[in-house]
Formats: structure tokens, sequence, C-alpha cells
């Protein structure tokens, strides 16, 4: 998942960005959910010199790479930080207003663009903070500051002055001579003051500026009860004979040091291998509700806070024109329509549901009379099944996925692909494990931008995958190159142990790598629309397709060596593995999807109807029984830890995930079809209309620019092993 839009690079993206992501998934709060009426309507924002007196945040960085100075920053820093960017912000938005000279592209879209540098400064590092290494004063922090940017960008997007001055350089588009870059500039910009209400009546502006106050402190209470509630799970064991069935190396990660006692937790590194490899059904049975069950009762309950903000949502999207919020945010989207988003759902879903049947029906019969299949036992007996029907246990895997080995091989992908190199260097950084790395184009030596890796899990660290920033491309005037980073959440070994990981972690890693060349590949001069953007729907592929190529013969040749011996991956194993691929899919899919419903159904909801709920888990339960998903199989989110979509930007959008499957699937069928999975001109093609492009153009313009066609769903429901089978000739 990435997080570029919820980090706020510029006052454009300040102003104008809805989709927040990934990251996330992200848990992101919603200030990029923007849109006061009038800046002299605003509170007054008071900080000292005394306040600022050596702050790291008012001095130029020095560094290389202009990497922050992480050991001088402390949490001290961000709140009087923040508040004197804004005031500078806002004297950037007077001035431009204020500009006696006529409206053009350069004083109103290009100034837009720019503005708001010493805030994208703080806020890019305190979001990247408060994820990756946040504490109890870092959270108090974000309840207070996040309602600040939201009433800042309500201030930008609703001033009818600067509007007007944005409408007057729209209105002469044609006759300007812009080139393409210049013109996308423009769209969006006007597009995005619409959509963001800047047509509204004064009266509207006030009431959905009031919204969007309530959301951005709702979602980021959302995403801090998520966080508090799984660290306050640990489960503990004395007993060693309770822990049966895990491997040796899982088992010694969980020890505590010195002592006999073992502490699981409901990370989902951790969760996913107990619950795959863990023969203790009541201690499976523990950990199953540990993880389903979070921030759904007591003082951490996300249950009203979430059925607020879908009221909240609701309500907005009325006030703005719409039918729903899904209506709103699916408008610029490939999917254009939650009708169309829900189809495409609905479609792989029943042979995804079927499939689950038979994967139910094998598992019970491997455990006959003892009891009936739960929910706490579809991983662990799934994998016995696996291990039946193709003799294969993913575990003997992990010896050849060690990790450097396997970020190298990323690495090595990406430059036999676009011709760029990975050179490790000494950065700062905010914590002793992560790895910085120099990227360069081969060809000229021009340095691309620096990549940094965070890849294990700590308490202090906020769950899942994804990618995002620390500065962000742009280059008017001057070419600022990026500071990317990827985020893992591996469970860190014993020490001395080497890293190893799971086929689902290699690919994980080489998803957020490819997010990450998304933002580093970039070649758009303006921050609004380079690196990872796009509709939601759309940014995900250039993630997702990079997926193929780890698991591909010729790539695991490379990579996947035993760490101990060198020895290469046998090809019996990768056979094996590649047999085995589609086992569970019925399980992989329906759980997806179900979450994908449940985002898509709580966004679809009208204003009326969302004022009426009163009870989340009813809700849900209703959504999943009315799409047939069986009850042994959980959604991938309940909606009391769905992140993605109530602490982040993927609201009515985690169906992206599998839609850019669509995309990843043809796109790297077209790889497969040339016989040479680094095919230059394909590569060629890949780089410059996917990774280079940004949001250059339209989501379905670019692909089919790369691709030579429209994607089809076919390679989809193929990698998937639900196509149905051709019949056969003669």
């Amino acid at each position: 998942m990435t997080t570029k839009h919820f980090l706020l690079g510029t006052a454009a993206a300040l102003a104008l960005t809805l989709s927040a992501c990934g990251k996330k998934p992200a848990a992101t709060p919603e200030q990029a959910e923007v849109a006061q009426t009038d800046t002299a309507e605003m509170p007054e924002i008071v900080v000292t010199e005394a306040e600022l007196e050596g702050n790291p945040f008012r001095q130029e960085w020095s560094s290389e790479y202009g990497v922050p100075p992480f050991s001088e920053i402390t949490d001290a820093h961000y709140l009087p930080a923040t508040k004197k960017a804004l005031l500078e912000l806002r004297e950037e938005i007077a001035g431009i207003v204020n500009n006696p000279d006529a409206p053009t592209f350069d004083n109103t879209i290009v100034a837009l663009d720019l503005a708001g540098g010493s805030l994208s400064k703080v806020i890019l590092t305190f979001n990247n903070i408060t994820n990756t290494d946040t504490n109890d004063t870092l959270s108090d922090l974000e309840a207070e500051i996040y309602p600040m940017l939201t009433r800042e960008t309500d201030a930008i997007n609703f001033n009818p002055d600067l509007f007007k001055r944005v409408q007057a350089v729209y209105a002469e588009r044609d006759r300007l001579g812009l080139d393409e870059q210049d013109a996308r500039l423009l769209e969006l910009t006007n597009r995005n003051f619409v959509r963001n209400g800047a047509s509204l009546s004064p009266d509207v502006k006030a009431e959905v500026a009031k919204i969007n106050e309530a959301l951005s402190a709702l979602t980021t209470e959302f995403g801090k009860n998520l966080l508090l509630s799984t660290k306050a799970f640990k489960l503990e064991v004395t007993d060693e004979a309770q822990l049966a069935g895990l491997a040796d190396d899982f088992k010694n990660s969980i020890k505590v040091d010195g002592e006999d006692k073992w502490i699981l937790t409901v990370d989902r590194s951790v969760y996913e291998t107990f619950m795959t490899q863990a023969e203790n059904r009541e201690l499976r049975k523990k950990m199953f509700d540990g993880y389903r069950l979070r921030a759904s009762s007591g003082e951490y309950d996300n249950g009203p806070i979430l059925i607020e903000i879908v009221q909240l949502r609701a309500k907005r999207a009325e006030l703005m024109g719409y039918s729903s919020h899904a209506a709103y945010q699916l408008e610029t989207r490939m999917a254009k329509t939650p009708q169309q988003a829900e189809d495409f759902l609905k479609r792989v879903l029943e042979p995804g549901l079927e499939r689950a049947k038979e994967e139910r029906a094998d598992m019970q019969s491997m455990i006959g009379d003892e009891f009936t299949l739960e929910g706490q036992d579809w991983w662990f007996y799934s994998e016995k099944v696996r291990q039946a029907k193709y003799a294969f246990d993913g575990n003997v895997l992990k010896p050849y996925f060690e990790l450097g080995a396997v970020r190298q091989g990323a690495f090595d992908v990406a430059t036999k692909l676009f011709n760029i190199s990975f050179t490790p260097v000494e950065t700062e950084t905010w914590n002793p494990v992560v790895q910085s790395f120099d990227v360069k184009d081969l060809e000229t030596g021009e340095h691309l931008g620096l990549f940094m890796t965070d890849m294990y899990s700590r308490d202090s660290k906020r769950g899942g995958a994804w990618m995002s920033s620390f500065r962000n491309t742009s280059n008017v005037g001057e070419n600022i190159r990026p500071i990317i980073t990827n985020n893992l959440n591996v469970t860190p070994p014993a020490k001395g142990e080497p890293t190893l990981l799971t086929y689902d972690q290699v690919e994980t890693l080489f998803h957020e790598f490819g997010h990450g060349l998304h933002g580093l590949l970039t070649q758009i001069k303006y921050s609004t629309f380079s690196g990872v953007d796009g509709p939601r729907d759309y940014p995900e592929f250039p993630a997702q397709i990079l997926e193929h190529w780890a698991g591909d013969p010729e790539v695991l040749a490379v990579y996947a060596r035993n760490h101990k011996t060198g020895e290469i991956i046998p090809q019996d194993l990768v056979d094996k593995m590649n047999a085995a691929s589609n086992f569970n899919q019925g399980f992989k899919t329906t759980e997806f999807i179900a979450a994908s419903l449940l985002d898509l159904r709580w966004h679809m909801l009208t204003s009326e109807e969302a004022a009426k709920i009163t009870d989340a888990r009813a809700f849900e339960q209703t959504v999943l029984e009315e799409y047939g998903i069986i009850p042994e199989i959980e959604p991938r989110y309940r909606s009391q830890y769905f992140s993605h979509i109530f602490a982040g930007g993927y609201s009515a959008g985690y169906y992206a995930y599998l839609w850019s499957e669509i995309l990843d699937a043809d796109g790297f069928m077209a790889f497969k079809q040339t016989g040479d999975i680094y095919n230059p001109e394909l590569a060629g093609k890949l780089k410059k209309w996917v990774y280079e492009s940004g949001g250059l153009r339209e989501a379905d313009e670019l692909y089919r620019n790369f691709r030579g066609s429209d994607p089809t769903i076919e390679p989809l429901l193929e990698n998937r092993g639900f196509a149905e089978e051709k019949p056969s000739e003669g």
C-alpha cells in the first residue's frame, strides 16, 4: 500500500488531495479529505521565536540526500514547527490571492503547487515517525495537529477569491500554450477545487468544513484505538508443550530472553505463522479471537467511532450533491461507479466461494467427526491439506528466502528492467534497523532518489506493510528527487539468526518495492501529480505487477539460495510451490472480497440510511450473509480494525487491490508472451507510461499506452485458478 497522498507534500496536495493511502492503509488520518470559507474566520495561530529556537525544522538540512536529522528532532519540535509552517502557508496563499497582477498559470497554478514547502518538511517527517516509531506524546500530537491541517485545507479549498483566480486561468487554458504537464496541473487543480466544494454556497461550505474537522479527529482516534488494542493483546505461554507444531525459528523469535516464556501478539506476521503451525486448538482459538475482536469492546471500541465516520461521510457527500460517499469517491476512478465496483467483486466472488466450500469439505474430511471446522481451524488444516495434496510444506522454502538476498533479488529485477542501480549508503535513520540506498540511472549516472527500508516489527510501529516518502519530487526551478521508504513488519529473528521469510512475505517485499519504484522513477515536475499518483484503483498496479517477477523461475534462480549452503532453490521445490500456488485460493479470495464489499456497503449508504445504523457488527453480519460469505471465513478486515477505510485513504476503495490485479495479470502476461520477462521494448513502455508518469494522464490511457490494449479479466481468473476450462477440439 502507498501513503503518498495523506502525506502533505505541498499546499496543492494539502488543498486538493482527497485520496489518502494506503500508507494505508495505512493508518492514515483523514486530514487529506479536505475542504473554512474565509481565512479571516480561522483560529489564530500563535508561536514564539523562543519556541522555535534550535528547531531542526527551521534550519537547512545539509545532509547529502536531504535526510531529516533524526537524532536532533524531538517530540517537542513538531507542534511549534507545524504552527510556524501553517502561518507561512497562510502568507503564501494570501500572496497568491492578493497579487495585483491578473491571474496567470505561473502566479496562481504553479504558485499553489509550490506553496507549503516548510509545512511538508514537518508533516512528512511527522507522519512517517508516528507510523514507524510512535509513543503516547506523538499520539496526542496527532489529535492536535491533524485537525489544524484540516482547518487549513478547508480554508484553501473554500477561499472564493483563490478559486476565482484558478477559474480565470482555467477559462483561458486553450490559449495559454501549455505543454502536457502544465495542462494536466491546471486540469487537476481546477477539478479538485470543484470536487472539494469550492462552488458550494457559503452555508454549505461551513457545514462541510465542520464535518471535515470532525472526521479528522475521528479517524485519528480510530487509528489510535487500533494501535493500542493491538499492543494490549499479549498471550503468554509458559508451557512449551502448548507450542507443539511451531517451527524452531519462529518459536525462538517469540521467546523471552532468559526465561521459559513465550509471548504471542496479534501482529499479522506472528498471527498467520502461529495459526498455520500451532497444533493446540484452544490456543488457536484465543489467538483467533484476539485478532478478530481488536478494538471491538471496552475503552478501545471503534464501533461507535466508525458509525459516526460513515454518517459524516454520507452527510458530506449529500451536501456535495452525491448519493453516497462511494459515488463521490469512485467518480474519478477506473471503476467510475459503486455498482460497477460491486459487480466486479461479485463476479470474482462467485468462483471464489465455490472453491472455498470445496476447501472446507477437504478440511472437514481430514478432521472427520472429531469436531466441526471453525474459523480458528482454517489456517492450520488448510496447510495440512496442502501438504497432503502436494507433498509441500511452505516452511521448507524459508531457508532459501533470506531477507537481504530477497531484497537484492528485487534490486536485480529493477536493474534489468529499468537500468538503475542501488548502492548502500550511510545516512541518518529513525531506527538502527533502517538501511539506505542511493538509486541512480545507470546510463546517465543521474541520482533518482534515496531508498530506505525498515523491515522489522516493533511495538512502536503500526502493523502492515507500506511505502511512503520523506520528500516528494519536484522539478520547478530546482530538481528535487524523492526520499522513499519501504516498511514491512517481519518478526525479528533470535539474536545471531538470519531473517528468513515466507513466500508471502517475499511477495510483500516485491509489492512494496514496486510502490517504491513508482515513487523513485517519477519524471513529473509538479508534486501535485508526481510519483504514486492516480485514482485509487490504479497505483496498486505498479506494485502488484512486480510480484510476478518474485516467483518467476528465472528470477528465483538468482536470489533464492540456501542461506547456509548457497544452493540455488531446487527446481522440484519450485515446481511443487507453483503446483500448490492456487491452493486455498477460495479462502484468500473470499476473505479479501468480503472486506471489499464491507467497505463498499458502508460507503454506499445514503445519509438517511447511515443515520439509522446503531450497531457496527450487526450491519457487518447482514452484509456478509447477503453475499453468502460462509461463517468459517472472517473478512480480511472486520470493520472495527479496518484502518484502510476508517483511518486511511481507501474508503470505498479497498477493492482497488483486486481491480489492479486485472491490470497486473494482464500486464505480466504481455512479458510472458514475448518469451522474455525483461523484454526491453515492453520494459521501456512500462517504465515510461507507468513508473515515470504519475498522474500525467487518466489511468486507463496510461495502461493502454503500456499494454497496447485494454486489460481483460481472464488472466486474473486464470492466476487464481478460476478460469473456465475450454472444451477440447476434435
